[in-house]
């Protein structure tokens, strides 16, 4: 789905939240309030927690310790100091903080959880949570520490520290002690009761977070590879006769068929195209031949992501959870990060394939025995000048190190909590990494973006309308090149355009 227009507000239910939703939010600042069904369904869970605790029904995580001290009794008047305890000793994550981006989509799915009306916490607490977001309090989150097992609970528990007045937070631009945040804000801190500290800090939003936004551009970048593809096509004076539909309705994958439509559209009037129409080459290196049906893989892959996303944050993935109007309280293993940690591995080998034949086309556009009479590495005056020659070295390095990180978290478990917890997701894991294989991967296109115009420049012969229109947005910021120059400034104004949504404003029937 591409960019839609700014919502002006999201209601959050617990069960119609959507993948587009979180990035309004955590990008946008979108604002949220709770719906009146939600409201009713927190406070009747609340009113059956408190039923139980005057009761003295022992209850696990309601009246117990927690993990391996699952069989400790905690006396009542402990209780409240349990879940302060609970919050302040798990909050250890170490490392660079996730960005305010990142922390406000983490804030967001977390509410989210609670809205379901199966975590037993108060709804002053959970108001307490939206007034936060917002009013643009973003706790500091450390990025290492969570192993995806009990869900993201250190890092969860970071968050939940501002929201008692403790820990750190970013608001307004400035790094603060989460008190005095909250003091400027105008917000009172929580008083934490029965339940609320592991319902706070036990889920999986803080990979669910990082896994919709790196999706969300993923998604882009798929298009946005098909785009620049076309490009180093034309460039290459390529044929576009393996996009012919007959082709890929015999193999019709739904990502592939879309990539195939999309190049054929992108190269539709080109007279660059046209001028070598009867060259004789009959195919061309499987890095052009074959964009259709690598890139449609990677778009099938996403498609089974955000199934798994779409599903994960409208979930309830804490522990216990209550039922009230079924008078239970049940243990079970919704925090486990695996079905995130699958999709998130699964997700990062598959865009990392963007990188990878991209690569290969830039590689094709500067090598003088394959680019059917471009000079080489582009260059003004070969040999005097470099050209791009080492743009496809750095392209090189991070398709390498993208096969380093491709490598999946999944297949690890390190047994923890004295082996209670004696299977774990690594889920977080493969959260992080993601985040570095797609920057990767805009990088890459970026640079093939760069060399593709330049290549084109070189035809003197103007390709399709529509990626006319591309090179020319380019252009905006990034001369052609007319001999050797600081190159680092234009490489990074072509990864800000491919990041930047531009892309989609010109190429709209691009799917």
């Amino acid at each position: 789905m591409k960019t839609e227009d700014k919502m002006q507000e999201i209601i959050i239910d617990g069960n119609s939240l959507t993948l587009e939703a979180v990035e309004q939010v955590a990008c946008y600042n979108t604002p949220i309030r709770l719906s009146d069904s939600s409201k009713e369904k927190v406070t009747k869970c609340r009113a059956y927690v408190d039923k139980i605790i005057e009761s003295g029904e022992i209850v696990y995580g309601l009246n117990t310790g927690f993990g391996k001290f699952s069989n400790v009794i905690i006396p009542e008047e402990n209780i409240a100091e349990l879940q302060l305890n609970l919050i302040r000793s798990h909050s250890t994550n170490i490392g660079e903080p996730y960005s305010e981006v990142q922390t406000r989509a983490i804030m967001l799915l977390r509410i989210a959880v609670l809205a379901k009306g199966h975590s037993g916490i108060r709804l002053e607490t959970l108001e307490t949570l939206v007034q936060m977001l917002n009013k643009g309090i973003q706790p500091i989150i450390p990025m290492r520490g969570s192993v995806g097992a009990s869900g993201d609970l250190s890092p969860l528990s970071h968050l939940a520290l501002v929201l008692i007045g403790e820990g750190e937070a970013i608001y307004k631009g400035e790094r603060l002690p989460g008190a005095s945040a909250m003091q400027k804000a105008g917000i009172s801190p929580v008083q934490l009761a029965a339940k609320e500290g592991l319902a706070l800090n036990n889920g999986t939003q803080v990979m669910t977070a990082l896994g919709v936004l790196n999706l969300l551009e993923a998604e882009r970048l798929c298009r946005y590879a098909d785009i620049i593809a076309a490009m180093s096509i034309d460039a290459l004076k390529g044929t576009p006769k393996a996009f012919d539909e007959l082709i890929h309705n015999l193999r019709p994958h739904p990502g592939q068929k879309i990539s195939a439509k999309n190049i054929r559209t992108l190269l539709e009037g080109s007279p660059l195209r046209e001028s070598h129409r009867n060259c004789g080459n009959v195919q061309d290196a499987y890095s052009l031949r074959c964009t259709p049906q690598v890139n449609g893989a990677v778009r099938d892959a996403c498609s089974y992501v955000r199934g798994i996303l779409e599903i994960e944050i409208n979930s309830a993935t804490d522990n216990p959870l209550i039922f009230p109007d079924e008078g239970k309280v049940i243990s079970g293993g919704n925090f486990h990060g695996e079905p995130l940690a699958i999709a998130l591995d699964t997700l990062g080998l598959a865009i990392s394939e963007l990188a990878s034949i991209s690569e290969r086309r830039i590689e094709q556009m500067l090598n003088p025995a394959l680019s059917r009479g471009l000079s080489p590495f582009l260059a003004t005056r070969p040999g005097i000048d470099s050209g791009f020659m080492i743009q496809q070295m750095t392209a090189a390095s991070l398709v390498s190190e993208n096969k380093v990180l491709a490598h999946p978290a999944c297949v690890d478990s390190i047994p923890t909590s004295a082996n209670q917890e004696d299977h774990i997701s690594m889920g977080s894991i493969s959260a992080i990494k993601l985040c570095q294989i797609v920057q990767n991967v805009a990088s890459v296109l970026g640079i093939e973006l760069l060399i593709a115009c330049s290549a084109l420049d070189q035809r003197q012969i103007s390709t399709s309308p529509v990626l006319e229109k591309v090179k020319s947005a380019l252009r905006e910021n990034v001369a052609p090149l007319q001999g050797d120059r600081l190159m680092y400034p234009d490489v990074n104004k072509a990864i800000e355009l491919v990041r930047s949504k531009r892309l989609d404003e010109i190429c709209p029937e691009i799917g």
